[in-house]
């Protein structure tokens, strides 16, 4: 049965390797659900999170694959249960004088924050799980969702433990 893997990728941060990473994707016709990419505390070295829906087996596979590619320092995948992943929601919710504080209250609600005001409308950002992000999206829903965007998830392992040395 498939089930959603996030996977986390150290590289070397050259040109082009988001592209052979999703080309490996793609060739191979495995399904990126998200893909973020992202400097890390050492100078030309980017992390890289995927979330797949796949197979164990097909997980398995994939891994290996990233871990043949050149710039590709190292590979690890996150139990579900021992990850700390998060993504960033801006949205465009309709809100005039009549509203606007109830809006700005559901907002508080998810500890989102109102980054712009407008005569008719307010944009709220918000981090968090997807399912967090939704649920926001479904008290703000009354009010008229003018615009949203979402950024790719975002993840790292809890407890002490790095993904690799803090110098390489």
């Amino acid at each position: 049965m498939a089930t959603i893997h996030t996977l986390s990728v150290l590289c070397e941060d050259v040109d082009g390797i988001m592209s052979r990473i999703t080309g490996m994707f793609t060739r191979r016709a495995y399904n990126i659900i998200s893909i973020s990419s992202g400097r890390t505390e050492i100078d030309g070295i980017n992390r890289i999170t995927i979330r797949a829906e796949a197979e164990e087996h097909v997980m398995e596979q994939i891994t290996k694959q990233l871990n043949k590619l050149i710039p590709v320092i190292k590979v690890s995948r996150h139990d579900p249960e021992a990850i700390v992943a998060r993504a960033l929601m801006l949205v465009k919710v309709s809100a005039d004088n009549s509203t606007r504080a109830q809006v700005v209250e559901s907002a508080k609600l998810f500890r989102a924050h109102v980054v712009d005001v407008g005569p008719d409308s307010v944009i709220i950002e918000c981090t968090g799980t997807s399912t967090k992000l939704q649920a926001l999206l479904d008290v703000l829903e009354p009010f008229g969702i003018r615009e949203l965007v979402e950024s790719s998830m975002t993840a790292m392992s809890r407890g002490p433990k790095a993904m690799y040395p803090s110098k390489l």
